[in-house]
């Protein structure tokens, strides 16, 4: 009883956690363990959960336009703070891979907002999903600078680990301290259209306009994500993938919690053809490659590898014994920062104000767009567009190049 106090207290102020250890965090991952990890969403899946405690919820967007070269994502996040104050935030970020320097992020907090379902409205926004939960459309003007049009068709069924996708923290399933929640389309087709101002530094407004055909191969990721309880005490970082080809797909989503929780690690990959999902994983293996330690403080991979290590998505518990291996490799390296996020430059003030002041809470987000390598089973390599971002939240022990060779 005293350690549920304490994280419910920790939940709501901010402080340091007590260590709980292992029986204090159940990983979903946990749930499938000898079993088929994949299974199928539904449109209610999608659904907008809004509870009434402190939670940041978002729905991502990722775009890959592999003839163009635009990469970049649109998310919606909405956010209870205990319950007293409630926010939503529109964010979005277009950057070119062949044009480095065309880099162009908006952060625009939204009015009179409100969820039905899978759909989210706002003054000037509307993301609606199809009633057969095969498409949604994508429709902000939320400020002169950018308008966005975009309609997300999926290609695959979408995807979830286990019955519902969430990892539970406290000693009590029924009533936790704590969610960490994911669900995905990890391959859809994107088409529509961009406005964007690329007048940066001139006095005079000067836009561009980027159409996505649907005849351009334009390929996207959708993530609908749940973080029940603060950052810092959810995890000390996390790993992120997002590669698209015109072949495959392939995601990776993995957080450490804290030493309070042990260090856990939960990972879940999913590995997808044009068609169909071959894979979904969650014994995973990320390497950061030749890491060096920046002037945060942070030891930043120069590279990035994730080997996916599963099994086809179509067997069933009873054959999982059996069943072959499917494993592949997404690699490539971190060359082109599209931006080092300094989160707490990034959050509202009410936020900040209850992070800070936390020991070893310093987290930044590096984020990168290059190009990647995907080998799967015996097939030759593909190449395609990863979007990865490498996330850094805190870290009990000195970092050094030479103790933070692997995560």
């Amino acid at each position: 009883m005293l350690k549920w106090i304490q994280g419910g207290i920790s939940a709501v102020t901010g402080i340091a956690e007590p260590e709980y250890g292992k029986d204090f965090i159940h990983p979903v991952t946990e749930t499938v363990k000898g079993k088929q990890p994949f299974h199928q969403t539904t449109r209610e899946d999608f659904n907008w959960l809004s509870p009434s405690h402190t939670n940041v919820e978002t729905a991502t967007f990722y775009f890959s336009d592999l003839k163009q070269g635009y990469i970049g994502f649109a998310q919606v996040i909405h956010s209870n703070i205990v319950g007293l104050h409630t926010t939503a935030q529109l964010t979005f970020r277009v950057y070119n891979v062949q044009t480095p320097e065309f880099n162009i992020w908006t952060s625009t907090k939204l009015e009179n907002f409100r969820i039905d379902g899978p759909n989210f409205y706002a003054d000037n926004l509307a993301i609606e999903m199809d009633a057969a939960g095969s498409q949604v459309t994508f429709k902000a003007s939320v400020s002169p600078d950018t308008t966005i049009d975009l309609t997300f068709d999926r290609l695959v069924p979408g995807v979830k680990v286990g019955e519902n996708g969430t990892t539970y923290y406290g000693d009590n399933l029924e009533q936790p301290w704590g969610t960490m929640r994911h669900i995905f389309w990890p391959r859809n087709k994107c088409h529509g259209s961009l406005k964007v101002d690329v007048s940066i530094g001139s006095e005079k407004p000067s836009y561009k306009d980027i159409v996505f055909s649907q005849e351009q191969p334009v390929y996207s990721m959708f993530v609908m994500a749940i973080q029940g309880l603060k950052p810092h005490h959810a995890a000390k970082s996390w790993n992120f993938l997002n590669f698209q080809s015109e072949s495959h797909s392939a995601v990776l989503m993995e957080f450490t919690t804290p030493k309070s929780y042990a260090n856990t690690a939960v990972s879940i990959g999913i590995l997808c053809s044009k068609d169909d999902v071959i894979s979904v994983s969650i014994d995973n293996k990320i390497t950061h490659m030749d890491p060096k330690v920046d002037s945060v403080g942070w030891p930043v991979p120069q590279g990035l590898e994730v080997e996916f290590d599963g099994v086809s998505a179509h067997v069933s518990d009873a054959d999982i014994e059996k069943a072959k291996p499917v494993t592949g490799v997404a690699s490539g390296p971190l060359k082109q920062l599209v931006e080092r996020v300094d989160v707490m430059k990034e959050i509202p003030t009410f936020v900040k104000n209850i992070v800070s002041g936390v020991a070893g809470t310093k987290p930044y987000i590096y984020q990168y767009a290059n190009d990647f390598d995907l080998t799967v089973g015996d097939e030759p390599a593909v190449k395609g567009l990863g979007w990865s971002e490498i996330t850094f939240i805190s870290e009990a022990e000195e970092v050094t190049e030479e103790s933070y060779s692997e995560k």
